[in-house]
């Protein structure tokens, strides 16, 4: 028999979600009304990369953790728009599948690190968990985040608190998952932060990661590029912060992905990883198991 193409069963999978997206895009445009300020960001400097850096296996430039968390903070009002925007919706497609992977485990307490307005948070709640909680360093990404759990009735079940994954303020082998989306890249130490979250994960609970990659193809990377370095920028900084759209795409060139990332996470403390790349590879999801013996009862 033959196989359809990967990028042809994902598109027939995200049509039916498309239009709920746009329309919803739409609406929190309009509530939103005109922007308040184009360049929300105060740095009002050029992206300030620290040296460029060995750690541990990996070789990238790292940024001033104050520097980021304030870019995040000044784009949080259009962050869920732009998102949704700059994807055509197909981000939506991105996190349940993601998600999905999680089924086979049956979490019942879900750890989402770098949660940002807590989208990938919400999505998890498909897996009928006991609890989860979200953590993130940006309080305006999370004052949004807790106004979204009320909103959609979710408070009880999602809670959010404040910190970095290079500190996780939790005891060892607390969760059954572990989750980051869009995340990892903004690790001002990439390794100590996977540490982390190997740490809180049982064993046998899963990570899942899901983040921006390079496409392999020539034409789809130089496509991608010149909407990441271009478009990217031009819109974020038309509807938000250019300063803050022009850093994110930044961090996607030097950082590792596919088998080197998928390495990294074994080193980490990850085994039996599975690496699924996404979209002509613009993202790639990333499921490991954190090795030794499991206590924890199965769920009914």
């Amino acid at each position: 028999m033959q196989r359809r193409p990967l990028f042809q069963l994902e598109f027939k999978a995200l049509f039916p979600i498309l239009k709920p997206v746009f329309l919803k895009s739409v609406h929190h445009f309009r509530i939103a009304g005109p922007v308040q300020s184009k360049v929300a960001v105060t740095t009002k400097r050029k992206i300030p990369a620290k040296e460029k850096t060995s750690s541990g296996t990996i070789n990238r430039r790292t940024y001033d953790t104050d520097y980021v968390r304030t870019l995040f903070d000044g784009i949080a009002p259009r962050y869920d728009f732009l998102n949704h925007l700059l994807s055509s919706g197909i981000d939506v497609f991105w996190r349940k599948k993601a998600i999905s992977l999680l089924k086979e485990q049956r979490p019942s307490k879900i750890l989402d690190v770098a949660t940002g307005t807590g989208d990938l948070a919400f999505e998890a709640c498909r897996l009928n968990p006991q609890s989860i909680v979200g953590i993130d360093f940006a309080t305006a990404m999370l004052d949004l985040a807790r106004l979204k759990a009320g909103r959609k009735g979710l408070s009880s079940l999602v809670s959010f608190t404040k910190g970095q994954a290079e500190k996780l303020p939790f005891d060892r082998d607390t969760f059954d998952a572990v989750t980051v989306a869009f995340g990892v890249r903004n690790f001002s130490n990439l390794e100590k932060g996977l540490r982390e979250m190997v740490r809180v994960i049982r064993p046998g609970g899963a990570m899942v990661v899901l983040e921006f990659s390079r496409p392999r193809s020539p034409f789809m990377a130089g496509l991608y590029g010149f909407y990441s370095k271009r478009i990217l920028p031009m819109v974020g900084g038309y509807l938000s912060s250019k300063e803050a759209y022009e850093y994110l795409p930044s961090t996607i060139q030097e950082f590792p992905d596919g088998d080197q990332f998928a390495k990294v996470l074994e080193q980490a403390g990850l085994q039996h990883i599975r690496t699924f790349p996404l979209t002509f590879g613009i993202v790639t999801i990333y499921h490991g198991i954190k090795g030794g013996r499991s206590n924890r009862a199965k769920r009914d």
